[in-house]
């Protein structure tokens, strides 16, 4: 029997989890089988089995893959050698996840993983692992910020990252419901959120700078 080549199993492990994706976000974690996902997916239920051993596998698999594509946009926003840049970097790159209509599922499905991660302590350390990618990534920005006189010295780096995730996980909730959100204007309140409570005047000069 021919070997079939990396891309190709590459390309048919996608396809799996993209049938998967479809599935939770359509009928839910538990309402779906791994039958569902073998239709959906056109593979056979022997194909699936060798790439995926459960149906955790799986939803694992797809935050995992959601996670990468976080620590690349947290690598973007550090790559800025301007903290205050950087910082709104990761804001404006996440907000335009937000209007992407192709992740709807996504974000469906991120949203479930949130409560399914209440009893299953594989998918909480997923999500826990996925979360802190992000939040050292802000805290790292408000650090350099600080060092360089642009942001408040008394601010807790971690805090402010803990509370800037808050707000956007409240956002991922309100989209995935399905609510009509001027997101340009819910952006507009965080930049001013931001000036007034943690920017120096060195970093005032900075964030406007950037956004004018």
């Amino acid at each position: 029997m021919p070997k079939i080549s990396q891309t190709r199993r590459d390309a048919r492990r996608q396809e799996i989890l993209d049938a998967a994706l479809r599935c939770f976000s359509r009928d839910g974690f538990h309402n779906t089988t791994t039958a569902d996902i073998v239709r959906e997916s056109g593979v056979s239920q022997g194909t699936l089995y060798l790439y995926f051993a459960t149906k955790d596998d799986i939803v694992v698999a797809l935050a995992d893959d959601r996670h990468q594509g976080e620590a690349f946009v947290g690598a973007l926003a550090q790559s800025e050698q301007d903290p205050i840049k950087g910082l709104l970097c990761l804001i404006e790159l996440h907000g335009k996840g937000l209007n992407d209509k192709s992740r709807v599922d996504m974000r469906r499905v991120g949203v479930q993983g949130w409560g399914e991660a209440l009893r299953n302590e594989r998918i909480r350390a997923s999500v826990v692992e996925g979360l802190t990618t992000v939040r050292e990534a802000i805290a790292r920005l408000i650090e350099r910020g600080q060092a360089t006189g642009q942001i408040r010295a008394s601010a807790d780096p971690n805090a402010v990252a803990r509370s800037l995730i808050a707000i956007f996980q409240g956002f991922v909730l309100q989209v995935a419901w399905g609510e009509e959100i001027d997101l340009a204007a819910c952006g507009r309140v965080i930049g001013e959120m931001i000036e007034g409570s943690l920017l120096t005047p060195a970093g005032r000069a900075s964030w406007s700078g950037e956004t004018r």
